[in-house]
C-alpha cells in the first residue's frame, strides 16, 4: 500500500514537472519575463545566470543584477547581486526584485526625461563645477525624439555611446529603454517574427533596435497581465516598436568635457548625470 502510495506521489510530481515544462514553456518563460525583467530596470547590468527549480507548481530563473556605473571605476568586474524571477503553475509572475523602487541616481534620470527637472541651464552649471576628465554615466535627452539615422549621425559627431535608449518619453515614470544587457538574448527562431522589420543598429555593437522589435514580435495579448507587473503593457511596447524613437540615450563612457559640449547641441534639451569617478583605465 505504501509502496503504491509512493508511486502515485511520484508520478503526480514528475508528471507535474513535464506539464510545467510542456513544449518551450521554459525558453518562453525567460524570452519573455527575462528581457521584461530587463527593461523594469533600465539602470542594472542584468544577466540571466541559470534555470531555477522546477516544481509542480512553478518554474524560476535566476538573474544577476549590477547597477551601472561610470565606465572605468572602482567597481568593475563587480559580479553584481542574484534575483530569482518565480512564474507559477497558471504561468503568473511572482513578486518581483528592484524595479521602480529600486531609487538608483539612474533610475530617477530616467524617471525625469520629459520633466522640467534639470533642465539645460541648470545641468550646464553643474558640468562647469566637475572636473572635466572624470568618467561619467549620463542620460542625454534631445528636444525632440530622434530617428534611428539622426541618432546614429549624433552619437558619431559626438563620439558618444548610445549604450540603452529611451524608446518613449513617461514623466515621472520608468520608459522602456533598450540596449546594452537589455538586449534580447536568444536570435528569432525559424517562423518567429520581427525579422521583416529589422532596423539596423543604432550604435555599432552597443544597440541593435531588431532585437527589440523581434522581442516585441513574439508577445501574445496573453503575455499582458505579466507585462503590467513589470510596469509594461503590450500597446506601449508595440507603439514603441512601431515608432522606434530615441528620446533620450544612456552613456556610461562619457567624459564632463566631452557633456559640456554635447549639451550645447540644439538638439539636446537636457544632459543628467547619474554617476562620475576617475578612469582608473584611462591615461
Amino acid at each position: 500500500m505504501l509502496a503504491a502510495l509512493l508511486v502515485l506521489v511520484l508520478a503526480a510530481t514528475v508528471g507535474s514537472g513535464l506539464i510545467q515544462r510542456r513544449g518551450d514553456r521554459e525558453q518562453r518563460m525567460t524570452d519573455v519575463l527575462g528581457t521584461a525583467f530587463k527593461i523594469y530596470n533600465p539602470a542594472y547590468d542584468i544577466d540571466i545566470r541559470s534555470w531555477g527549480a522546477t516544481t509542480p507548481l512553478s518554474m524560476s530563473f535566476t538573474v544577476a543584477a549590477r547597477p551601472m556605473r561610470a565606465f572605468g571605476g572602482f567597481t568593475e568586474g563587480y559580479g553584481g547581486v542574484e534575483h530569482v524571477v518565480t512564474q507559477d503553475f497558471f504561468g503568473h509572475v511572482g513578486r518581483l526584485p528592484l524595479g521602480n523602487f529600486a531609487g538608483t541616481s539612474l533610475s530617477r534620470a530616467l524617471m525625469n526625461v520629459g520633466t522640467t527637472l534639470q533642465r539645460k541651464e541648470d545641468s550646464r552649471k553643474m558640468l562647469a563645477r566637475i572636473p572635466e576628465g572624470l568618467s561619467a554615466l549620463a542620460v542625454v535627452e534631445f528636444a525632440r525624439p530622434l530617428t534611428a539615422d539622426e541618432l546614429v549621425a549624433f552619437t558619431a559627431r559626438h563620439k558618444s555611446h548610445a549604450e540603452k535608449v529611451v524608446l518613449e518619453r513617461r514623466p515621472g515614470s520608468m520608459p522602456i529603454t533598450w540596449g546594452g544587457t537589455t538586449t534580447w538574448d536568444r536570435a528569432p527562431m525559424p517562423g518567429e517574427p520581427g525579422e521583416e522589420h529589422a532596423i539596423e543598429p543604432v550604435d555599432g555593437n552597443k544597440l541593435d533596435l531588431r532585437n527589440f522589435r523581434r522581442w516585441v514580435g513574439i508577445l501574445e495579448d496573453y503575455d499582458d497581465d505579466n507585462l503590467h507587473d513589470f510596469d509594461l503593457s503590450l500597446a506601449r511596447l508595440r507603439k514603441a516598436a512601431n515608432d522606434s524613437l530615441a528620446y533620450a540615450y544612456v552613456d556610461s563612457w562619457a567624459r564632463i568635457g566631452q557633456l559640456r559640449e554635447i549639451i550645447e547641441d540644439p538638439l539636446v534639451r537636457t544632459v543628467r548625470v547619474a554617476d562620475v569617478t576617475y578612469n582608473l583605465e584611462g591615461p
